[in-house]
């Protein structure tokens, strides 16, 4: 199979009045492949992601589920068990240091201290027989030399931070006292225990009502800025990805298929499938009765080894190439590129997608 990815294009500049100006990358996944061995045969998770991460940036990684977003960041931290990997190929490399070829020990440093992970689902995050406050407590003591106390009233502290309300009276509970809302709070508090320099967030909002996202929204905005650290937000919710992200990086079928800058992602897309995902989203000028629209098709099961594109049985702009031929990656622009035959040179002439009415609305209210 051929690659059909390439070496991201380093110093992507974001929002300029958010991003730190720096060109030295904090994480820098280089043309990861994962299979998993399952009783049908080996499922080809990740196929050749190639994506980076400075320091203080927000990066989203958007796509259907099963597309490889929630894999790609378990395989930054080894948190896949190693007996159910067929094969694993690439770098990930985090402060000059590839993760896959360090050693366990090494690597319990850095899970959590250095990168740290909000899981989806803080009930299953959680250990229902202790008290929430002893398991972030918990966190403090395995990666700092402090006493009982001293990470008692580090809890205190986290838990103020997040927003918990009476924290000496709520460490003290056990998770099933505390709402949906409180129970995230309590899972960040405990992946910024450590100060980590990068936080991994799994659709941090997706068990909880649309007033408790916005607050953990503003909640992983305020500790972002406060703290300085990165941010690797998963999500299908594409208007928290506008409010938040400085870039985006769009993932089907276990590869990225389009990366840049978010106001040039979802006012410009260059790939068929972000123009799908964008159009698939309700505006405010969509009437009741009209009925959403769908990408026809699911993504492929990935038994099978794609040697074209990933994306051509469900693209409505298919070419002849791109059965046979995995599309490369090509630059749209300065901070924006997609792998898609569409935007290659070679087929200037070809007709491409309609370009999206531009919009002053913001984006989270149109897409």
């Amino acid at each position: 199979m051929r690659s059909a990815t390439a070496s991201a294009t380093r110093s992507i500049p974001g929002r300029s009045d958010e991003r730190p100006e720096t060109t030295v990358a904090l994480l820098e996944i280089r043309d990861l492949h994962l299979g998993f061995q399952v009783s049908e045969g080996v499922v080809h998770a990740l196929r050749g992601v190639t994506i980076q991460i400075e320091r203080g940036e927000v990066l989203a990684l958007v796509g259907e589920s099963g597309c490889g977003k929630t894999v790609t960041m378990q395989s930054v931290l080894r948190l896949i068990p190693e007996r159910e990997i067929a094969y694993r190929r690439g770098e990930i490399r985090f402060g000059g240091q590839d993760l896959l070829r360090l050693p366990e020990s090494a690597m319990r440093a850095i899970r959590g201290r250095q990168i740290a992970m909000v899981f989806q689902d803080p009930t299953t995050a959680l250990n229902p027989t202790l008290p929430v406050g002893r398991q972030v407590a918990e966190a403090i003591l395995a990666h700092e030399a402090a006493t009982a106390r001293e990470a008692e009233r580090r809890t205190i502290e986290l838990f103020t931070r997040v927003g918990i309300p009476h924290p000496e009276l709520r460490l003290r509970q056990y998770p099933f006292q505390l709402s949906g809302g409180l129970r995230q709070r309590v899972v960040i508090a405990a992946a910024l225990a450590a100060r980590p320099r990068l936080l991994i967030a799994d659709e941090p909002t997706t068990a909880l009502d649309v007033t408790i996202q916005a607050q953990i929204l503003a909640l992983l905005r305020a500790l972002q800025q406060t703290y300085g650290m990165a941010i690797v937000l998963v999500s299908h919710n594409l208007g928290m990805v506008a409010e938040m992200a400085h870039r985006v990086a769009i993932m089907y079928a276990g590869e990225v298929v389009e990366e840049g800058a978010v106001d040039d992602v979802f006012h410009r897309p260059s790939h068929p499938y972000t123009h799908g995902l964008l159009d698939c989203l309700p505006s405010l000028d969509t009437r009741r009765t009209e009925r959403l629209r769908s990408i026809e098709g699911a993504p492929p099961a990935l038994l099978d080894r794609i040697t074209g594109c990933a994306f051509a049985d469900r693209c409505p702009y298919a070419l002849a190439v791109c059965d046979d031929y995995a599309p490369p990656m090509t630059d749209i622009g300065p901070a924006h590129r997609a792998a898609c035959w569409l935007a290659h040179p070679h087929a200037l002439h070809v007709p491409k997608p309609a370009p999206r009415t531009a919009c002053s609305k913001p984006v989270s209210t149109r897409c």
